[in-house]
């Protein structure tokens, strides 16, 4: 595909739409709009111009536009993603959803809020919280991601255990498409078989296949009775092993989260906070919810018993916001180690958790790779975190992580996984989407871009190749 630069004529065309404070041409403006969190700059792109949309109907002209001047529009929430799913890899202009940001209703009575693409996950928590309701997802970046981020790469979190991923938490979207028509998918409905499922088509499309402007999403009752456990293991493959148990056992957990013991010490690090059992523990917070105090009690005591008989040396209540406070510094964490890491996000089959660790450990000794890990156990996908080290060039650095990718991912599908289980796959992964994806479902997702945006506008070079 060839795209057009962006003209003058066409850079006047979009102020007309948008107003000239909603675009960004200044390179020292727009640096910020060239990245997501991945601080390689291999993997910066700057953009032509950048463009702030207000309204579903600004973006529908937008990517009218973009069409009929054959440039290519980048989607962007709050550029938190992982994966470079948000960098304009062929220039074009950097669509920022960030001014869309208002919570238009929270339905105390039917259960649900309807949002804007920048809304933050943390102030629909709070809204939600404030009506004494729950929004369940709740991505460790919540403080700063956008909804129409989570929504776009169908982000995880640490209650994907008992309430799924972002897809589990949507009603319904408002979409831009890649032709500029406004489209309304999905319903807010319990249950629906009419015709393709939509809705959740782009739910994870990571803006490859429409630009949301809007969300219908599900709200609950707030958990009354909730608490954090703390079980300490000296062996981290028998804290994972645990992870099974507990579910086998018949108790869902809200969240089961995992940190090994050299995270934890850069952890430690980082907050400047001794962290108990840091000396030789792996962690292990299982949080648990019950109907009243004598379900919860029940639990906690079954969840001690279970930890403490395969190989924990502690099991303690944690204090709620101290034990989540280290659990989410773990990217700060490791950022202030190395600014270049190699951030892997694989899934498996939550009981072929063990063998996976085991594996990741071995292959980062093979190709003396600095390693920190945590992961969201109860759900299989594990962070592996590969640092460089400063004494080490870049490109023998990445070639030894090449190596192990090859063969990290080819374990990793053996045993039924994925490359990505919340992150996406973006820029920095398409290649190993192309070399580990079977080929009929790689045509079929590319047939399914092509109809829909036969004029590859909408985030070209995402996922797959353009043509």
């Amino acid at each position: 595909m060839k795209y057009e630069k962006i003209t003058p004529i066409v850079l006047e065309q979009l102020k007309a739409i948008v107003g000239p404070k909603n675009m960004l041409t200044d390179p020292n403006l727009m640096q910020p709009y060239s990245h997501d969190e991945v601080t390689d700059p291999v993997y910066h792109h700057m953009p032509e111009a950048v463009v702030f949309t207000e309204s579903a109907a600004q973006t529908a002209a937008i990517i009218t536009l973009a069409n009929t001047a054959r440039f290519p529009v980048i989607p962007r929430g709050a550029g938190t993603g992982l994966a470079c799913g948000a960098v304009p890899t062929y220039g074009g202009i950097v669509l920022s959803l960030e001014k869309m940001n208002k919570i238009l209703e929270i339905n105390d009575d039917a259960l649900y809020a309807v949002v804007e693409p920048g809304v933050r996950t943390s102030d629909l928590q709070d809204a939600a919280d404030a009506k004494g309701l729950f929004y369940a997802g709740d991505p460790c970046s919540g403080d700063s991601c956008f909804i129409g981020g989570n929504i776009a790469t169908n982000a995880g979190g640490n209650r994907a255990v008992k309430y799924g991923t972002t897809r589990h938490q949507v009603y319904a979207v408002e979409v831009v498409n890649p032709q500029g028509k406004i489209v309304q998918l999905g319903a807010r409905l319990q249950k629906q078989s009419t015709g393709y499922c939509l809705d959740q088509l782009i739910i994870g499309s990571e803006g490859t296949l429409g630009v949301i402007t809007k969300a219908t999403l599900k709200l609950l009752p707030k958990p009354k009775y909730a608490l954090d456990l703390l079980a300490i293991f000296d062996n981290a493959g028998q804290a994972i092993q645990v992870v099974n148990k507990i579910i086998k056992a018949g108790i869902l957990p809200t969240c089961v989260e995992f940190i090994d013991n050299i995270t934890l010490k850069s952890i430690e690090a980082y907050l400047n906070e001794k962290l108990q059992g840091s000396e030789t523990g792996n962690y292990l917070i299982v949080e648990v919810e019950g109907i009243n105090e004598d379900d919860l009690d029940d639990k906690a005591v079954a969840l001690d018993d279970i930890c403490t008989s395969n190989g924990a040396s502690s099991v303690l209540v944690a204090d709620h916001d101290k034990i989540w406070q280290a659990r989410k510094a773990f990217a700060e964490a490791v950022r202030a180690e190395s600014l270049i890491v190699c951030k892997e996000d694989v899934v498996v089959p939550v009981d072929k958790e063990p063998e996976l660790l085991q594996q990741i450990l071995i292959l980062a000794k093979k190709y003396n790779l600095i390693t920190r890990i945590a992961s969201h156990a109860g759900d299989g996908n594990i962070h592996l975190n590969i640092l460089k080290n400063p004494n080490t060039s870049y490109e023998d650095w990445d070639a030894r992580v090449k190596e192990n990718q090859q063969e990290l991912y080819t374990l990793i599908y053996q045993l039924g996984g994925r490359l990505s289980g919340e992150h996406g796959i973006g820029f920095k992964r398409k290649h190993l989407m192309e070399e580990f994806t079977n080929p009929d479902e790689l045509a079929m997702m590319k047939a399914v871009k092509k109809a829909l945006d036969p004029n590859d506008i909408l985030n070209p070079g995402k996922i797959f190749d353009i043509d």
